[in-house]
């Protein structure tokens, strides 16, 4: 049985099947598509984008982030508490790789 070189598909498997998961999972998705679109936004204002809870955005937010997709940066602006997020560069790549594999995916399916 041969290797498959790092960074290269196995041609036998369905596109689908290698499909980023940390991505494809639909509260991710959302917080990933927001962020790819701006330099950087708060967590309320994902909250009130997404729908999510606190504490779900929360779990959702430490996935991405101990995946080196986001950045969190705490803070405080007076006596209150502020959270800003951004994609990291990897983030950002692993995104645009994501979105090209469903797009190869959904273009070939016939009308």
């Amino acid at each position: 049985m041969s290797e498959i070189p790092d960074g290269q598909s196995d041609p036998k498997l369905h596109p689908l099947a290698e499909i980023d998961l940390i991505a494809h999972a639909p509260a991710r998705l959302m917080i990933l598509t927001y962020l790819y679109v701006v330099e950087s936004a708060d967590y309320v204002y994902l909250m009130r984008l997404t729908g999510l809870t606190w504490g779900n955005l929360s779990t959702h937010l430490t996935k991405l982030e101990q995946n080196d997709y986001i950045d969190i940066k705490k803070e405080f602006r007076g006596k209150k508490p502020h959270t800003t997020l951004h994609l990291t560069d990897h983030g950002r790549e692993a995104f645009r790789a994501y979105k090209s594999r469903l797009q190869n995916v959904l273009g070939t399916l016939p009308e």
